[in-house]
């Protein structure tokens, strides 16, 4: 419920205007000199004041100022006769939003509210984009400042139509990201279509992308609209892009400069309005290179382009993924479960070469395998934990404290690092975070020799 001070000295219009707020369902507050009106901001939180500028006990400045000063965020209003408009364009330099200019009508003030109400409304919905672009951006989640910069990314450039390369290893979320481009943009309420250029075959993708006439070859009984014609107005995603053949390289690109094509078998040309987004874990400079792709498209998909970081690169984004899965994992499975501390810190030495997608699935096969109210480190596979025994014997024994079991994952951590470089302390310190002194003096502490 929208909450409203109004601040009249004058009974008659401090009714008219109670009367008019409260017929909408807002919460009217009225007070009749400046003193009382600060008195109630002090005691309430109101999303509009409308104040008039000249009345007894302080003025509207002061009832403007002690609005501001105990929330930022609140709407006023200034009424004033026509011999004080000055001080009114004074008023909204100090921070209110419009002014009333004495006598006004009533659709007069229902429209300023209005507005003051639609600039309120903005102004929370940019704080809650703010703030769930620190810690996520609509289907992605993390707060670091790598995905940060993807999150910034995304905002600058999905109001524009040009086409996006998205870059990164497989199993980083680069879908995710085109689909908050578009979720974000001008198109978002128009079709986001998906084709994975990787999984078709070179004679099926044709027909998948650019559709076929009926009879144009067999099997095709009827007509059939591609990708393009299903996206038009929105958003084509092809994902793995670098793995099309030269031929439709070249088909694309006509798509991308002419924005016309013909359907295979057919003779009539077709235009669409499509924003291509792309993705592909391939260097493309190094297909390029190899006579793979071609260098035209490729500077015709690539006007803007962003690099998806591996999970690897943004550890301090597993634990809210982890907890992200594991909530929907076990709520489509009906099985409550929890993840122990130890077991997270396991996950979070672990490298992961699939990214995002090979956490998914770590987190559903160990919440189908575990029969305890939290995933222990047996129900993750072995290459991920890859205890010695000592140290799988410490994850299973109940009587040992946390810190002891967190010791005994140090101690194998950095036991495994050293060996994965031949015991160089000097890699193995960077490669663990860590100062090579501070590995010194650890593996002196847990005993680790070559």
């Amino acid at each position: 419920m929208i909450r409203i001070l109004i601040v009249e000295d004058k009974a008659s219009m401090a009714r008219m205007l109670h009367q008019l707020f409260a017929s909408k369902g807002h919460e009217v507050t009225v007070a009749s000199d400046g003193a009382e009106a600060q008195a109630k901001i002090q005691s309430a939180d109101f999303h509009l004041v409308i104040t008039d500028l000249k009345m007894p006990n302080g003025d509207g400045l002061q009832v403007l100022q002690a609005a501001k000063s105990k929330s930022p965020g609140t709407i006023v209003l200034i009424m004033t006769a026509f011999g004080t408009i000055e001080n009114a364009v004074e008023a909204m330099r100090l921070g209110a939003f419009d002014y009333l200019l004495k006598p006004f009508s009533i659709a007069e003030v229902e429209l300023k509210v209005e507005k003051a109400l639609e600039q309120q409304r903005l102004q929370a919905e940019n704080a809650y984009l703010k703030e769930t672009i620190r810690t996520g951006f609509g289907r992605l989640i993390g707060s670091s400042e790598a995905m940060q910069e993807v999150y910034g990314f995304i905002q600058k450039v999905a109001p524009s139509a040009a086409p996006v390369l998205i870059l990164g290893e497989s199993g980083v979320g680069k879908e995710l990201v085109a689909r908050a481009i578009h979720d974000t943009g001008p198109r978002a309420d128009r079709p986001f279509i998906a084709v994975n250029c990787a999984a078709l075959s070179e004679g099926l993708i044709e027909s998948e992308l650019f559709g076929h006439e009926r009879g144009a070859f067999t099997g095709a009984v009827t007509q059939n609209k591609g990708r393009f014609e299903l996206a038009d107005g929105g958003t084509l995603f092809l994902d793995e892009i670098a793995e099309l053949s030269p031929a439709l390289q070249a088909k694309l690109l006509r798509v991308l400069q002419e924005g016309e094509y013909e359907r295979v078998g057919g003779h009539q040309t077709l235009r669409v309005d499509v924003r291509v987004i792309a993705a592909t874990h391939r260097d493309l400079a190094r297909e390029i290179g190899a006579g793979r792709f071609r260098e035209d498209l490729y500077y015709r998909v690539n006007v803007l382009s962003i690099t998806v970081p591996p999970l690897r690169e943004r550890p301090d984004d597993l634990p809210p993924l982890v907890g992200h899965f594991l909530s929907k994992t076990a709520e489509a499975m009906h099985k409550p479960v929890t993840i122990a501390p130890e077991v997270l810190a396991l996950l979070q030495c672990y490298g992961w070469p699939g990214n995002i997608r090979e956490l998914e699935n770590v987190i559903e096969r160990a919440v189908v395998l575990t029969d305890g109210p939290a995933i222990r480190a047996t129900d993750l596979p072995k290459e991920i934990t890859g205890l010695s025994g000592e140290a799988a014997r410490a994850f299973g024994d109940q009587s040992l404290p946390l810190d002891e079991k967190m010791a005994r994952l140090e101690r194998e951590a950095i036991r495994q690092t050293l060996e994965a470089v031949e015991w160089n302390q000097t890699q193995a310190a960077r490669l663990l975070g860590i100062k090579r002194s501070s590995l010194q003096y650890k593996m002196k502490r847990y005993g680790l020799q070559r």
